[in-house]
């Protein structure tokens, strides 16, 4: 695509959490420590801010507020998807309206879809939105693979302009970038595969590892775009055992543990998800020790 959403590292941010309500101060503070590290572009109330279990109201306040305290200095995308494609198009269209700057739209999960499932309902969404959509691919969690012919059917769409895909399947991935080579844009799900999908041409990765180191990981794609592919892949190895930890238990479990050892927020979860095992902390908290992101 000529105009990608962003290029580099977006942050699918945490939502911080007080045992009842979303912490605004440290959602705050932290959107502008995100934006001062450099990052290039952050995502709200996806997977790692936990939309799945903030309330309607909430999820649409967490999105203002974030296109509110980012002000246009970065994009601002919206997780919109669910498995209830009417639900989704409703939220969509009110993140449009306060102003975000993209959709990230999940596939179905649970009750999933066929792949003409899939295809009627990103369109439907689609046509109800007046800014891009990215599609996001991660059947470990939805059930669900959107397989590269089914993508390159929906980058006809022309609010359809990117994939965050986490599938973890680098063959899928390099047949989703022939198929739809220069229609639509392709963004690293996974933070252990940042450069293989930026080598198939990926502008850039969604990522979780950003929201405890942004610098670190917007330079994994600024050195590879500025040519020093040895330099962005030896960042990359150098940060796999913290990646490793930081998806030792099911996201975002350990990168809450992660944001709390550092101040950002407290460490509360809404149920199902509950705090990081004491073994699995450990480990977390020693290779963040070792990186200088703790005492």
């Amino acid at each position: 695509m000529s105009n990608p959403i962003f290029r580099g590292a977006a942050t699918a941010i945490i939502t911080p959490m007080r045992e009842n309500s979303i912490d605004y101060e440290a959602y705050g503070k932290l959107i502008d420590w995100q934006l001062n590290e450099g990052i290039n572009a952050i995502v709200a109330a996806g997977t790692t801010g936990e939309g799945s279990t903030l309330t309607d109201e909430e999820h649409r306040e967490v999105i203002r507020y974030t296109v509110e305290r980012v002000a246009h200095r970065v994009p601002v995308i919206a997780g919109t998807g669910s498995n209830d494609t009417a639900y989704a198009i409703d939220l969509t269209r009110f993140s449009c309206e306060v102003g975000a700057d993209a959709m990230l739209v999940v596939s179905p999960y649970y009750n999933k879809a066929t792949q003409n499932g899939l295809i009627k309902s990103f369109t439907a969404i689609a046509d109800a939105s007046d800014k891009p959509i990215i599609l996001y691919n991660v059947p470990s969690r939805t059930g669900c693979n959107i397989l590269p012919k089914t993508a390159a059917a929906l980058a006809e769409h022309p609010m359809i302009t990117a994939m965050k895909e986490a599938s973890g399947n680098i063959s899928q991935i390099a047949e989703l970038a022939a198929l739809t080579r220069g229609k639509m844009d392709i963004y690293s799900g996974n933070d252990d595969q940042i450069v293989p999908v930026l080598s198939l041409g990926g502008q850039g990765v969604i990522s979780v590892l950003s929201n405890v180191m942004p610098r670190a990981t917007v330079n994994i794609c600024n050195r590879f775009f500025a040519g020093d592919v040895a330099g962005s892949c030896q960042l990359q190895l150098d940060l796999l055992p913290l990646i490793n930890a930081l998806f030792s238990e099911v996201n975002p479990i350990p990168v809450k543990a992660a944001m709390a050892a550092m101040g950002y927020c407290e460490d509360i979860l809404r149920l199902p998800l509950t705090p990081m095992e004491d073994a699995n902390r450990e480990k977390l908290l020693a290779l963040m020790r070792a990186q200088g992101l703790i005492a």
